[in-house]
């Protein structure tokens, strides 16, 4: 029986409640397919990944971009999927607000907003308007009962702000402003997190893999659920440039061999 977004969204609100879970970031329809496949319980879109597959950089896609993107995930897995909606594909709250809007309706069970410029003179909004932002994006989500999870992000430690006060006055912030889930990409340490965790408490933590902390270790901690951004891209472009530099550089085929199985392929996709 098919499920329902209502159903989708409601199953991820209920996973943020306890426990630690992975939300792996799936770059296109076959991957996650195949990451339903293998067992788990929701998914997560990647900026960069998506990005790659229509020959684009992180960051440079646009809202339609985006859109079309998360209708095609959600419609091709019976899992919940959050959407990295990037910084909302505006600066203005009232354009936010309306880019968001159209995010809902693609279906998505939960939808980040991040407070960076892109400008590495001033990398993050100033916290008043980032505050207003989030709210832009709450007051949209809510607009039709949607029940979508809002996740605010503070992308400091990614613009080599790592200033660990700041990060959780502006969580903090976002959490106050109706952010549901919490997020501070690049923070590594333990110490870092347990910080961040205990700050926002009871909002459930997002983490970054790149920690390199296990699922138990995080969970340990206090963190809900841990996503990989666009590694899992990253390591099937790995294999793909590998492959196509030795063709391209000595004229051999060894690397192909290392491919996964064709026929394993089509029976996932069966």
């Amino acid at each position: 029986m098919p499920v329902t977004t209502a159903e989708k969204r409601a199953v991820f609100r209920k996973m943020h409640e306890s426990g630690c879970f992975i939300l792996p970031n799936p770059f296109d329809v076959g991957s996650a397919r195949a990451l339903q496949q293998l067992g788990f319980k929701a998914l997560a879109s990647t900026s960069a990944g998506f990005a790659w597959t229509i020959g684009k950089a992180d960051n440079r896609v646009t809202v339609d971009d985006v859109v079309n993107h998360l209708t095609a995930l959600c419609a091709a897995v019976d899992l919940p999927v959050n959407a990295d909606f990037e910084g909302g594909f505006a600066v203005e709250p009232d354009k936010v607000a309306t880019n968001v809007a159209r995010g809902v309706r693609t279906g998505v069970a939960g939808l980040s907003i991040e407070d960076s410029t892109g400008d590495a003179a001033k990398p993050l909004y100033d916290l008043d308007l980032a505050v207003e932002r989030i709210k832009a994006a709450r007051k949209a989500i809510d607009a039709d009962g949607s029940g979508v999870l809002l996740t605010g992000r503070c992308e400091a430690f990614l613009w080599g702000r790592n200033d660990l006060n700041l990060v959780i006055e502006r969580l903090q912030a976002y959490s106050a402003a109706g952010a549901d889930c919490l997020y501070a990409p690049g923070i590594k340490t333990k110490e870092e997190i347990t910080a961040v965790v205990k700050a926002v408490h009871p909002k459930p933590v997002n983490l970054l893999n790149a920690s390199g902390l296990s699922l138990q270790e995080a969970a340990d901690l206090g963190v809900r659920r841990i996503s990989v951004g666009g590694s899992l891209a990253r390591a099937a472009w790995a294999g793909f440039m590998k492959a196509a530099r030795e063709m391209a550089e000595q004229g051999t085929f060894t690397e192909l061999a290392h491919g996964f199985s064709g026929g394993e392929l089509n029976k996932m996709f069966k």
